[in-house]
């Protein structure tokens, strides 16, 4: 692609929804220590991204490094239409999808981790930390972390660990540790361990494990999911798709996207949200973790250990410990503020996929499209294909937000399902 083409499609700023939800985002809770758990963020934390957390301001300018970075992995991505998979259903509409998995690193969370490590070089940190579920994260953290000179460790829930050694790898080629959690290299990660020497671990303890290693080393801990400035990085993809679709003439009917903690959902729809009542935006979950049909809509802690501040959402408990689905990133227990509040007030629906329906719907896709996505778009994907056989006649526009590609999920195609 010109460089003319992705300025054109790649836009300037980030776009924060705070200051156009139609009622007010509930605030953290510092609750269950001694210390203020919200003050702890400015120790682990840095200030750009905390300002970006709490500010009101509608956009925020991309800085000119980050812009060169995006453009370096793949940004804009594109924005395709699925012919063959309208074929086949024999749909009267039209069917597009948003190819996340054409980044270096296969996936969305490249748009976040860049600025985030960006931001952290700027304030003189030497080291980063974070956790993963699937690995998608924990690679574009690695990737990141390398292009700016950070030394970078991932906890890795464990059962994603033993699922996918192929993302660990590629990890280790960027340079970065990779510990599998529960892990005995924290205290929290110990104290469970010592209950279930072989818990499979959830994202939750992952994030506990993060936390505690920056407390205790002076390293900043990488924001994944869930965070308002994580969901104002990731706009970027609404952003390009509204622009894209404008280029085409077109305008979506039906949006709909896989929903972990929220972070590519929110950045793909948070943009259009303010400008058309008329469109269907559709979340759609594991079944498995079915945290807006059992989940409350509650303050509750980020991470399992307590130590991060309360968000109001949608929640299953932060104890929560899901089945070992294997789409990863879909197992987090709860739903960013944001997102949880505009499915709590019907703007947003979601779809609950199980496994089974989702290992069907990425082979249709990629016999039809070539493309083999992540098991987390794959819940997408499904929901897409349930929603068309119920609109047979209809001629509406739907765009599907393909998260990332699943060339190293391939075990999912193997695994035996009920």
């Amino acid at each position: 692609m010109l460089k003319s083409q992705q300025d054109e499609i790649m836009p300037q700023n980030w776009y924060n929804i705070i200051p156009d939800l139609p009622e007010p985002l509930p605030p953290p809770r510092s609750e269950g220590s001694k210390n203020s758990s919200i003050e702890l963020l400015n120790r682990i934390i840095p200030g750009e991204l905390l300002r970006q957390e709490f500010t009101f301001n509608r956009y925020e300018r991309i800085p000119d490094e980050v812009r060169e970075k995006y453009q370096m992995i793949g940004r804009p991505t594109p924005l395709l239409r699925a012919v063959n998979l309208e074929k086949l259903l024999d749909y009267r509409g039209k069917i597009f999808y948003k190819y996340e998995g054409a980044t270096i690193t296969g996936s969305h969370k490249i748009n976040t981790a860049i600025p985030q490590a960006f931001y952290a070089r700027e304030e003189g940190i030497s080291e980063v930390v974070t956790e993963t579920g699937a690995g998608q994260w924990g690679t574009a953290t690695a990737l990141a972390s390398a292009l700016y000179g950070l030394k970078s460790k991932v906890f890795m829930v464990r059962v994603s660990y033993d699922q996918k050694p192929m993302r660990k790898a590629v990890m280790n080629v960027y340079g970065t540790e990779v510990i599998p959690s529960p892990s005995s290299e924290t205290d929290y990660g110990r104290s469970i361990l010592s209950q279930n020497a072989d818990h499979p671990g959830s994202l939750g303890i992952a994030i506990s494990e993060a936390v505690e290693y920056a407390l205790n080393t002076g390293s900043r801990y990488m924001l994944g999911s869930v965070m308002n400035s994580v969901i104002t990085h990731q706009s970027i993809i609404g952003l390009e798709t509204k622009k894209q679709l404008e280029i085409e003439g077109e305008q979506p009917d039906v949006m709909i996207g896989c929903v972990g903690g929220g972070s590519n959902f929110s950045g793909f729809v948070f943009p259009f949200v303010g400008n058309s009542n008329s469109i269907e935006m559709i979340a759609s979950t594991a079944a498995e973790v079915p945290k807006f049909r059992d989940g409350g809509y509650k303050y509750d802690f980020i991470d399992s250990a307590g130590i991060l501040p309360k968000l109001r959402m949608y929640s299953l408990g932060a104890g929560f410990v899901p089945d070992r689905i294997y789409a990863g990133g879909l197992r987090y227990h709860g739903a960013a503020p944001a997102l949880s509040l505009l499915v709590k007030r019907g703007t947003i629906a979601h779809d609950e996929v199980q496994e089974n329906e989702v290992i069907d719907a990425l082979k249709i896709f990629s016999r039809t499209q070539g493309i083999i996505a992540a098991p987390e778009s794959g819940h997408a994907i499904a929901s897409a294909l349930r929603y068309i056989k119920g609109e047979k006649n209809s001629r509406k526009t739907i765009v599907i937000n393909v998260s990332g590609h699943g060339l190293m999920d391939l075990g999912i195609f193997s695994k035996k399902v009920g």
